[in-house]
């Protein structure tokens, strides 16, 4: 079948989908992206290419389509009749827990409904979010006193038991008993999600499933694995529904289908390049190391069981790990022990970051040997694994001990993993180029804090530019996307997305801006204060906006949301509410989400005033239409934090190559997220609402003259200081 078959037909099953129906309305926006999505998705040459081929063409779209346009059906529908059409699956990722639910428990299932041809839709999960069997029956049995229990391995885990009194031992024990006995009796299946309060992750922990510990097939009961058995109902299915991270950390592994014989959908995509960052950085701790000894004790025991012959290299590789990550700290604190010293009222681990990425030549000799003794390390745990699992295939009678042990030196592997890449990216120093230039450098930062007995020094390194690692890491895989949001056009324009994305400058895409159908201007008004107080001076601010956001708030009559930017500004504003509102207040640090927002949505129904006060997090994907929002408070413009060191050293690179920092990176993430947070006022046509900003640089700046133009057009009314 051609390109232009495959996408009118398509178009023709996301129409008769719509025209399926009963009562809704055709919405121009919406068939415009659906057009798009099929065209992009179409052009895209999937599969295998033959030796000597030109390179596959690559066809990707990158569509803002603004609240209310009903992006998920646009998409879904073209894309699955397409994938359908073309024998081929597709991806859809998304940022966020709820909007995967509402796919999965309400899109996709009507969609299915719809569609002439039949389709099988599965939840993606990463490994962890399931019980592994082996690890509960052990701990159900014997409880956390067995030696094999996996989470003794970590002397952090053990300064909490010697704390914690005997019958919450033995409550731990019942814990672990009474899940092994819901999994066995069919009550649960085994996914933390599904468990009515899902355990926190200190409990949840010892009975994970993961890659490291898991002998896959070869388990005893591989055959009634849950993490296995939801990978089956992944393998049968047509469309597959997963998160930036799960997309990014499988990468290469084999649990989500091949990129380049997929079609791939990112919803809440300007999430995206933070996601990217987030998981390519690394950090390893430098000072509690017993687990090293504890790994090495483990894999000789177990591999001269196996007569591995590569176990004479262990003891050089473990002494010399811990000699020199001990010697990596010591020169830590005496290159910046003083700076470090200096934080003890800051909130957190005190932290100080390498300036352009350029680490003293004293910590290179370290680094190089640690990372030398962590890959030889590494290799010796890779030939026990491979001895293991040839074993357990030979003497299948023998699979549950034999997956214990391989278990019990699995378990460690991701911490001498995470040394390794933490020492390589510190290892990497700024380079001159050939035209003076100077390469973009790492983020590099230490921390100190106090945990129970110890000093915990620790490292960490993250790359600067999310572009450079998605081109590298996921545009390199990918044949066929749409990337979707209502928020990626920054002050008007595509460009900061797209740099951030790492598709600036491809030719395989394009771009396309679908306006929301919602009239903004009859809607809704926006209501810019200017204060006296210069925002950036913190307490004077602070204090006439409590002030001002008061007297606001006292004419609130149903629904209503305040955004702050910081903990601080938030606990001021609880703190001067008179005694008369305060029943009217639900503060997010008070409480689990779900129970605010249902606590909220009961007083709004029986029309009581509700006011929600929120950090960032409720900023974004929070819906709350008609009455629920009819008020939204901005306390201060959403800038990110100043002493972020991956953002620290992003803005230092800038400046040393004779580039604005501010206008190119800090504006325009600020007017991503500030229309986001405005996002959360106007839900449906049939709302109205006010939009209230406290901070007088939207309105008196030439920055916040930008971030007005990525605003959706509400009516603007300026009230003086």
């Amino acid at each position: 079948m051609s390109q232009k078959k495959w996408a009118t037909e398509a178009l023709e099953s996301f129409d008769a989908v719509v025209a399926a129906i009963p009562g809704f309305r055709v919405r121009e926006g919406q068939r415009q992206m659906a057009a798009q999505i099929a065209q992009t998705l179409a052009a895209a040459q999937l599969g295998k290419v033959e030796e000597g081929a030109p390179e596959p063409k690559k066809s990707i779209a990158v569509v803002q389509a603004g609240t209310g346009v009903g992006k998920s059906l646009a998409y879904a529908a073209p894309a699955i009749a397409m994938a359908l059409a073309r024998g081929t699956r597709v991806v859809i990722s998304t940022a966020t827990v709820a909007l995967q639910e509402q796919l999965v428990n309400k899109d996709l299932p009507a969609l299915a409904q719809q569609l002439p041809m039949p389709f099988k839709f599965a939840l993606a999960k990463g490994r962890g979010r399931f019980v592994c069997k082996l690890k509960l029956e052990r701990l159900a049995s014997s409880g956390e006193n067995s030696e094999d229990a996996d989470d003794l391995f970590a002397e952090e885990a053990a300064e909490q038991r010697k704390a914690r009194p005997r019958a919450e031992t033995e409550a731990r024990m019942q814990f672990y008993a009474s899940m092994a006995d819901a999994l066995a009796s069919g009550e649960w299946n085994g996914d933390r999600d599904s468990l009515p309060n899902p355990p926190e992750a200190e409990a949840w922990g010892p009975v994970a499933a993961e890659g490291s510990s898991c002998t896959g097939k070869h388990c005893p009961v591989f055959s009634s694995c849950t993490y296995y058995e939801r990978r089956k109902d992944m393998v049968a299915a047509q469309v597959i529904v997963a998160n930036h991270d799960l997309l990014l950390s499988s990468l290469g592994a084999r649990l989500l289908p091949e990129l380049s014989d997929s079609l791939l959908i990112l919803d809440e995509a300007h999430h995206l390049p933070q996601t990217a960052l987030s998981q390519f950085a690394c950090d390893m701790d430098l000072s509690r190391l017993q687990w090293i000894d504890k790994l090495a004790s483990r894999a000789l025991r177990v591999g001269q069981l196996m007569e591995v012959d590569e176990l004479a290299d262990i003891a050089g590789h473990s002494s010399g790990l811990r000699e020199h990550l001990t010697d990596l700290a010591r020169l830590v604190m005496e290159t910046y022990g003083d700076t470090l010293k200096g934080q003890r009222d800051r909130f957190g681990p005190a932290r100080v970051r390498v300036p352009r990425g350029d680490l003293p030549p004293a910590l290179l000799g370290p680094l190089a040997q640690v990372m030398h003794h962590a890959s030889g390390f590494l290799d010796v745990l890779r030939a026990i694994a491979k001895a293991l699992k040839a074993e357990i295939k030979d003497k299948p009678d023998e699979a549950q001990r034999l997956s214990q042990l391989y278990a019990q030196v699995g378990t460690l592997a991701p911490r001498l993993e995470a040394v390794h890449d933490t020492a390589q990216l510190l290892s990497q120093q700024p380079e001159t180029r050939e035209d003076g230039s100077e390469s973009v450098p790492n983020a590099k930062w230490f921390t100190v804090e106090v945990e129970g007995d110890y000093i915990v020094v620790k490292a960490h390194a993250s790359p600067i530019l999310p572009g450079a690692t998605l081109r590298h890491h996921l545009w390199s895989q990918v044949r066929g996307a749409v990337l979707t949001s209502a928020t990626l056009t920054s002050c008007g324009s595509f460009d900061f997305f797209l740099r951030e994305a790492g598709l600036h400058g491809d030719a395989a895409v394009q771009t396309l801006e679908v306006a929301s159908p919602f009239d903004y201007a009859a809607q809704g008004t926006l209501v810019a204060h200017q204060t006296r107080a210069d925002p950036r001076e913190a307490a004077a601010f602070t204090q006439e906006m409590v002030e001002r956001l008061l007297h606001d708030l006292s004419q609130v009559q149903a629904g209503a949301l305040v955004l702050f930017t910081s903990r601080d500004q938030m606990r001021q504003a609880v703190d001067a509410l008179p005694t008369a509102m305060r029943s009217q207040v639900l503060v997010q640090t008070a409480m689990p989400r779900a129970m605010l927002l249902a606590d909220h949505r009961q007083r709004v129904e029986q029309g009581l005033p509700s006011i929600i006060f929120g950090m960032q997090s409720f900023g974004e994907g929070l819906d709350l239409p008609g009455a629920l929002c009819e008020s939204l408070f901005i306390t201060k413009l959403p800038f990110a934090p100043p002493d972020d060191p991956v953002g620290e050293s992003r803005a230092e690179w800038l400046r040393t190559s004779g580039r604005n920092p501010f206008n190119e990176l800090v504006v325009p993430a600020t007017a991503i997220r500030l229309a986001q947070w405005v996002g959360r006022a106007i839900r449906t046509e049939e709302d109205q609402a006010h939009v209230y900003c406290y901070d007088r640089r939207l309105v008196a700046t030439s920055y916040g003259q930008q971030l007005l133009n990525g605003l959706p057009p509400f009516t603007l009314e300026k009230r003086a200081a």
